[in-house]
C-alpha cells in the first residue's frame, strides 16, 4: 500500500509550493488522498480487512485535520486545493 518513489515525486512536483518543498500541507493532504484512493479501493476488494479499515479512518482524520487547517490560513488556496484532488463532493 506505501507510495512507490517514482509515484511520490509526481505528487511532490504537482504540489509544491517552492522547489524543495516536501512537507506543507498541500503536499501531505495530497499524499494522503493518494494513499486514501488505494486502500480504498483495497478495501472494496478485501471487506473483512478491518486493521486496515482502521488506518484508512485515521488517514482520513488526519486529512480532514489537515484541511481545516488550510481552510483557516487561506479560504482560496482551499478550494483550489479541493477542486485539484476532487474530494468534498
Amino acid at each position: 500500500m506505501a507510495l512507490t518513489q517514482q509515484r511520490k515525486q509526481e505528487i511532490l512536483s504537482g504540489f509544491q509550493v517552492h522547489e524543495t518543498d516536501t512537507g506543507s500541507a498541500d503536499v501531505q493532504i495530497a499524499m494522503l488522498t493518494d494513499r486514501i484512493n488505494r486502500l480504498s479501493q483495497h478495501l472494496q476488494a478485501n471487506k473483512k480487512d478491518h486493521s486496515s479499515r482502521r488506518g484508512l479512518l485515521k488517514m482520513i482524520g488526519q486529512r480532514k485535520r489537515l484541511l481545516a487547517y488550510v481552510l483557516k490560513n487561506d479560504r482560496e488556496k482551499y478550494q483550489a486545493l479541493i477542486s485539484r484532488l476532487g474530494i468534498r463532493g
